[in-house]
């Protein structure tokens, strides 16, 4: 049912929603807009709308009834089921976008892109988590990981949230968590560019199938479909507002100073999707506009329409303006050399076309030759198109690719190279469309020209070029996506609804969607990343950034100190302080709780190491514990567990790799294509055990033991150090084979995908860390030397 919900449901409602906000806008202006335009054009009316209501506390809840309030409205004051209409071509068009940009996540099922790659979408959860209750600010939250996101990472620097808000519409009416509605929403501005990219050329190419053809390829500029891979928000927003504008502006030469109010509109979208700074984008249709009406319009006329254009644009942007000051102040952050983001450097004006071979956008193409002859290629043809479209007066045609080539000139010259790659992704849509208008051009004029056969069938080959070198790019980063683990994120969302109040709470593992978005009610943090209080590991370090010690691991106080515990299942990971007490168990989770009135910890003995939850104590530090309960008339506490078999052949099977320098080798192979290992190990007793794969694996992963299948699984990104539970099955004492294998590339999304971590180690065990721990008297304290077990407590009365 989510998945129905968000991926058909979803944008039904929110093209809906739309048109009827597109009926209105052209009723307050007085300008009948072309149907393609009135879906892009509401949406950013809804974009404004959310915004606004987003300003105060008193009024944030109101934007879902004030959109739809808007909506209404539109279709009361006109009649759009008698104006239009069908175009099989375009609705084809629109189809065909949805698809491609949608079949990578929703052939797989509910779930989202760019997992790991970049962590940006969890904190854009939280902050469309405030926006749905309160204004532009985290007063009245307590200490979490969920408010210092808030802080430092979005309201602290006036982040722009007008290329979001709308997906919260969406949420409140549907019920369906805002993470679930993000690929859709994406795929859904992807329709908008394309929308957008068949009205820009309709009055430049006649053919309505080479128009689909225009709107289909041209909005799959690869750069833009790498960064809708990766979660990216404001490089799909841009294009689809962008060109709503630029298809406006040639009009203001004509009909009454009230018809420049969408072009106020789109223009105050634009800074409230990108902030202050993406003003750049409006200057080029600004200049153009006001060339324009002194050419055509009376000096009254001219001043009239400059003011209602300033005016609408001013006012509507209020909301961004307000916050931007914190914006402004942080320009140099987003201006230096050295500022890469989640890049591995600068992107290459050769992505501009929008062709670009490769499984991730950051990684030089396949074939580089080829690549930029096929880049040459198309800017020849755009160049074509704008010279057609100048002698026959389509002036749209030609600022679209100025705006989009003027754009990427000053970001990529005077911006950081994170900040110039999102402008090149956001235009080079506009690039693209343009090239494959002016391919369409071609081959009509050679339909129309006498003898024109070869020039239109040279024309159709060129067009049939780009249009396989777009498939051959965004085909390789289909291959290439890297898919969120949706059955464990769902499992966290669970938890964060049955758990929500009872924090303070730590998460043991590391994972930004959980404490950033999922457990926000518990107030929760987690061991490495963003956090509030400092978390310190028992050797005095804290934990590097992206790593999940063992719960073991960290500073008994620091520990104590959240009331709630939630813990991965895995065979490595040592059992909570009696201090807690299992609350719950799903799959993958076990949730902790301090217990009412539990005896105080004097001294805590670890025991085992990072991979291995359990050890041999030594006698003599056991003693000691019990001669520090006893005099504080006390207890000792353990945990029986017998140690695990980790199967670890560092240094066989590839070269161990390490991650933010917490010193682990997270994996041993890193490989993407199929292979098969023959892993030997021993179990000491007679017993059920678990399998446990560490890692990450891009395809199916099959594990079988003595060779009986005994778990397979597909396609999971883990951070490092995790595991995933494949299977159990009953041991006897001696030797036995674990045998993995893994299928390789396929047909399915990322599939090809080159691994951030490696596979492995793998573990053999018995139990988990959900064990009941054993109380001990002082007196009896030698039966637990030479005993496997995992830790070891003195507690008081």
């Amino acid at each position: 049912m989510t998945f129905v919900l968000a991926w058909i449901v979803f944008p039904v409602v929110l093209a809906l929603l739309s048109l009827g906000c597109g009926l209105l806008l052209e009723t307050a202006s007085g300008m009948r807009l072309p149907g393609t335009l009135l879906v892009p054009g509401g949406f950013i009316v809804i974009s404004l709308a959310t915004y606004f209501a987003h300003m105060t506390d008193a009024t944030a809840r109101l934007q879902t009834p004030f959109v739809v309030a808007l909506a209404i409205a539109g279709y009361a004051v006109s009649r759009p089921w008698k104006r239009f209409a069908f175009d099989g071509w375009l609705a084809g068009a629109a189809a065909g976008v949805y698809f491609v940009f949608a079949a990578p996540v929703a052939l797989v099922g509910t779930t989202f892109a760019g997992y790991i790659r970049l962590d940006d979408t969890a904190t854009f959860m939280s902050m469309l988590d405030r926006a749905l209750t309160n204004g532009y600010g985290a007063g009245g939250l307590h200490p979490s990981t969920y408010k210092a996101t808030l802080l430092h990472e979005g309201y602290k620097y006036g982040y722009p949230l007008g290329s979001m808000l709308p997906l919260d519409v969406g949420h409140t009416l549907l019920g369906v968590d805002q993470l679930w509605l993000w690929q859709p929403y994406l795929t859904f501005l992807a329709v908008l560019t394309g929308l957008g990219l068949y009205e820009l050329v309709s009055g430049l190419v006649q053919s309505r199938a080479l128009r689909a053809c225009v709107a289909f390829f041209g909005a799959q500029a690869a750069l833009m479909y790498g960064y809708a891979m990766w979660g990216g928000v404001k490089e799909l927003f841009a294009p689809g507002v962008v060109l709503f504008a630029v298809c406006l502006v040639p009009r203001v030469k004509v009909g009454t100073p009230r018809q420049v109010i969408p072009l106020g509109v789109a223009s105050a979208a634009v800074i409230g999707g990108l902030s202050v700074g993406g003003g750049i984008w409006l200057l080029p249709m600004v200049a153009v506009g006001l060339t324009l009406l002194v050419l055509n319009r009376s000096t009254e006329d001219v001043l009239k329409t400059i003011g209602v254009y300033a005016l609408t644009a001013g006012v509507l942007a209020i909301p961004i303006l307000s916050v931007s000051s914190g914006r402004l102040n942080t320009l140099g952050k987003f201006t230096k050399a050295s500022q890469l983001g989640n890049l591995i450097g600068p992107l290459s004006w050769w992505q501009l076309p929008g062709i670009w071979p490769s499984g991730d956008f950051r990684t030089p193409p396949s074939n580089p030759t080829l690549t930029h002859v096929l880049a040459v290629l198309v800017v020849i043809a755009a160049i074509f198109a704008c010279v057609t479209a100048w002698r026959r007066g389509r002036l749209e045609v030609v600022l679209a690719l100025a705006t989009g080539v003027f754009a990427c000139l000053v970001y990529v010259e005077r911006a950081s190279p994170w900040v110039a790659g999102k402008a090149l992704a956001s235009a080079s849509p506009l690039v693209l469309g343009v090239g494959v208008a002016g391919a369409a051009v071609a081959i009509e004029s050679g339909r129309r020209l006498q003898g024109g056969v070869v020039l239109a069938a040279v024309a159709a080959a060129f067009l049939a070029a780009i249009a396989g070198a777009v498939v051959w790019s965004n085909a390789m980063q289909y291959h290439g996506v890297l898919l969120a683990p949706s059955a464990r994120l769902m499992e966290l969302e669970k938890i964060g609804s049955k758990f929500s109040g009872q924090g303070p709470a730590l998460l043991t593992e590391f994972d930004p969607y959980a404490v950033r978005h999922f457990l926000r009610g518990l107030d929760a943090e987690t061991t490495s990343g963003l956090r509030v209080h400092p978390i310190y590991l028992r050797n005095g370090k804290e934990a590097s950034n992206g790593t999940s010690p063992d719960v073991d691991e960290i500073k008994l106080d620091q520990l104590l100190f959240f009331r709630t515990l939630i813990t991965r299942r895995t065979g490595t990971e040592s059992r909570p302080p009696s201090a807690y007490r299992l609350a719950w168990s799903g799959r993958y989770y076990d949730v902790w709780q301090r217990r009412p009135g539990a005896p105080g910890i004097i001294s805590h003995l670890s025991l085992g190491s990072r991979f291995q939850p359990a050890g041999v104590p030594d006698c003599k530090a056991v003693m000691q514990l019990a001669d520090l309960a006893s005099k504080a008339h006390g207890e000792l506490a353990t945990v029986f567990r017998p140690e695990v078999t980790v199967i670890n052949r560092y240094g066989h099977i590839g070269v161990p790799k390490h991650f933010g320098g917490y010193g682990e080798p997270y994996g041993e192979l890193y490989k993407s294509n199929a292979y098969k290992l023959a892993l030997p190990f021993r179990v000491q007793s007679d017993g059920m055990y678990r399998v446990w794969v560490g890692g990450s694996f891009n395809s199916t992963l099959t594990a079988k033991l003595d060779g009986h299948r005994i778990g397979r699984q597909r396609n999971q990104t883990e951070w490092p150090g995790n595991f995933l539970n494949f299977g159990s099955t009953y041991l006897t004492k001696g030797t036995h084979t674990l045998e993995i294998k893994h299928s390789g590339p396929d047909w399915g999304a990322g599939s090809g995908a080159h691994e951030p971590f490696g596979l492995g180690p793998f573990v053999i065990a018995q139990g988990t860390d959900d064990r009941p721990f054993t109380i001990v008297k002082p007196k009896a304290a030698h039966s637990l030397c030479g005993k496997s077990l995992d830790w070891v407590e003195a507690l008081r009365r």
